[in-house]
């Protein structure tokens, strides 16, 4: 026999031993998760036990022979990363941690417990989980996020496992993080399907018809196996399969079946969501039936070694590389400010990375682009997996990530921003072509909304910054700011309004103009901001002083600035803003101020819009300079 025949036998020699199972232990286990399933949820009398049962298999292999983790270390840099799509299962999932040794078997008996973070989906409040899940789904692109990190921005060893329920697997979302998986050949990401076939009220459209799901998933580029989702072995091989396929994302198609294992229960409708109740103690005996070793524990069955190959993480504050740089006659829109202030973020540190949905010569990310192409991701039209994969980017710390778009679109996204919030992410968003003065292109491009959108969401810092020296601030202070983030920016070019080297703090507005003659504050920011200022010059000539506030950040609010300045001006206050009436900056004023005797005039978009100059649809929706004149000294 030749060298190079008995070298390659060898190889699949080994290849094979280190992929064989302890098939007894690992069907042993399945069936503990099942009963811990059936347990824990019986104990909070509310839960999602057959859709466990279902997945027991997959998750045993998973757990105990496949990922690569630390359980002193849930959060390890360089351990694969698992999400879990179907976060209805989230009592498997602390069953598999707790049968890991991570906590006790009394704890997870605590499921869904007012003062216990083993909630009903899982949450980052737990530290072996990444992203929330629960809204389906979105797990994939959070994952597709993570995988991208670890292949071209950690180039670490470490592999990414999302599981989903068949019935999500219909959502847009899921298509769109299909898609950009395999565009970028993320081999290092594993996806499964639990295709048990029964959705909450009916069965799934596609049920049990595997090639199917084979011919959809090829089709959108990945690699797929379908697999007995029942048989420990045959799990067991798809995985190392996966493992050593190149080039493309591999799915694993599971055929299992709901309830797998509780008699009366399997493969049948109306279990889904509510515990087995009277059937528990037939379940768990039934289940017992199939087993050596009732009390099996995990600990120490998965005998796979993380390799430490994630590089430390700088966790020092990231500065502007340099200051601004304007002159006091420049112009500048704040979204291309942005895009400046981005480049000088990449130049100070390696974390910084930038993504947008094909908008990017619009939102001016593309300044980012040309300087770091090997940190910028494109995401092409596919709003949802933009939100998804910079929350995934930004999970562990592993990036400082950006993401934009038109801040319009981001409506889109919603769910995902939602979620998001539930994550605790650190992902930073920037929605440019606000407002009516975005000008021809038309109500369809214009974000009246998004201010409300993000207001809404908990510990989410918004930023509406006003001119270019303002804008950089906003992206410096987002970067190092261990929330959320949402940055508004605006499509015309302005004048500067403050000094190059002016300090900017979060939650504190700057007075622009004051004297101690001033009889109204104004307050705008962004676009109307310069239009407040156009009022004051027309008011001082005519002898009438006016007080000009730049908030800066709508949230959190400068309470104690508004207060102040509105005291100081008589108590009148009149806010104009490039938003609908609804959840913006008028509302946000008016709620800081109402335990006073302030009064406030609201004004903002005050109807439909459409296509025009961005001049005449600030006058023609009243918002513009002769509007807030107006108010001034029509409204108290």
């Amino acid at each position: 026999m030749k060298k190079g025949k008995k070298k390659n036998i060898f190889s699949k020699i080994i290849m094979a031993l280190n992929h064989s199972p302890d098939k007894q232990k690992l069907q042993d286990l399945a069936n503990r998760l099942r009963i811990l399933s059936i347990k824990c949820t019986n104990a909070s009398k509310s839960g999602h036990p057959t859709s466990c049962c279902s997945m027991a298999e997959l998750t045993s292999v998973l757990f105990f022979h496949t990922l690569k983790y630390k359980v002193s270390s849930p959060k390890d840099p360089s351990s694969d990363r698992f999400v879990l799509s179907k976060g209805h299962c989230a009592p498997i999932l602390y069953s598999a941690w707790c049968l890991a040794g991570l906590f006790p078997e009394s704890e997870l008996m605590k499921l869904r417990q007012i003062d216990n973070d083993l909630e009903g989906h899982p949450t980052p409040r737990l530290s072996f989980v990444d992203v929330a899940t629960g809204s389906l789904g979105q797990g994939l692109s959070c994952a597709a996020g993570m995988a991208y990190t670890g292949k071209y921005f950690d180039k670490a060893s470490y592999r990414v496992f999302c599981l989903m329920g068949d019935g999500e697997s219909a959502e847009g979302s899921v298509i769109e993080a299909a898609n950009f998986s395999s565009f970028y050949k993320l081999d290092n990401l594993v996806a499964i399907i639990d295709v048990n076939r029964l959705g909450q009220s009916d069965p799934t459209s596609i049920q049990h018809d595997l090639n199917y799901y084979q011919r959809m998933w090829e089709g959108h580029g990945w690699n797929s196996i379908i697999v007995d989702g029942h048989d420990i072995e045959a799990i067991c091989q798809a995985f190392y399969d996966a493992e050593h396929f190149k080039g493309k994302p591999t799915i694993l198609l599971a055929k299992t079946y709901k309830g797998k294992g509780i008699p009366g229960v399997e493969d049948q409708m109306n279990w889904h969501g509510k515990p087995i109740g009277d059937k528990t103690v037939e379940a768990i005996s039934a289940i017992e039936s199939q087993m050596i070793d009732k009390n099996i524990s995990g600990e120490n069955i998965n005998h796979q070694i993380v390799i430490d190959d994630a590089k430390e993480i700088d966790i020092q504050p990231i500065y502007l590389s340099e200051l601004p740089t304007y002159k006091p006659t420049d112009k500048i829109a704040t979204r291309e400010a942005y895009g400046l202030a981005l480049a000088k973020l990449g130049r100070s540190s390696e974390r910084v990375v930038a993504m947008d949905g094909d908008t990017k010569n619009s939102t001016f990310a593309i300044t980012f682009q040309k300087e770091f192409p090997e940190r910028f991701i494109e995401c092409f039209i596919a709003e949802q997996n933009l939100v998804g994969v910079g929350i995934g980017c930004a999970s562990r710390d592993r990036t400082v990530a950006f993401a934009s778009t038109f801040a319009a679109f981001f409506s889109r996204a919603y769910d995902q921003i939602r979620m998001g919030g539930i994550s605790q992410t650190k992902l930073k968003m920037v929605g440019s072509h606000v407002g009516v003065s975005i000008g021809e292109d038309g109500p369809s491009q214009m974000a009246l909304e998004d201010l409300a959108m993000f207001r809404a969401i908990p510990n989410c810092v918004v930023f509406y910054p006003s001119d270019g020296v303002s804008c950089e601030r906003a992206v410096e202070l987002a970067a190092n700011i261990p929330t959320m983030c949402y940055i508004r920016t605006s499509r015309p070019a302005t004048v500067n309004v403050y000094p190059n080297d002016t300090s900017f703090t979060v939650g504190r507005g700057k007075v622009v103009h004051q004297s101690d003659k001033d009889v109204c504050l104004l307050v705008g920011a962004g676009v109307t901001l310069h239009e407040c200022l156009k009022a004051y010059n027309v008011l001082k000539s005519e002898g009438l002083y006016v007080r000009v506030f730049d908030p800066f950040t709508i949230k959190p609010l400068d309470h104690e600035g508004l207060i102040s300045n509105a005291i100081a001006c008589e108590g009148k206050v009149v806010v104009v803003e490039d938003h609908y009436p609804e959840g913006g900056l008028g509302e946000a004023v008016s709620g800081a101020l109402s335990m006073t005797n302030v009064r406030v005039k609201r004004i903002s978009v005050n109807g439909l819009p459409r296509s025009g100059p961005p001049d005449a649809l600030l006058e023609l929706f009243g918002i513009s300079s002769n509007h807030i004149i107006a108010a001034v000294k029509n409204a108290f």
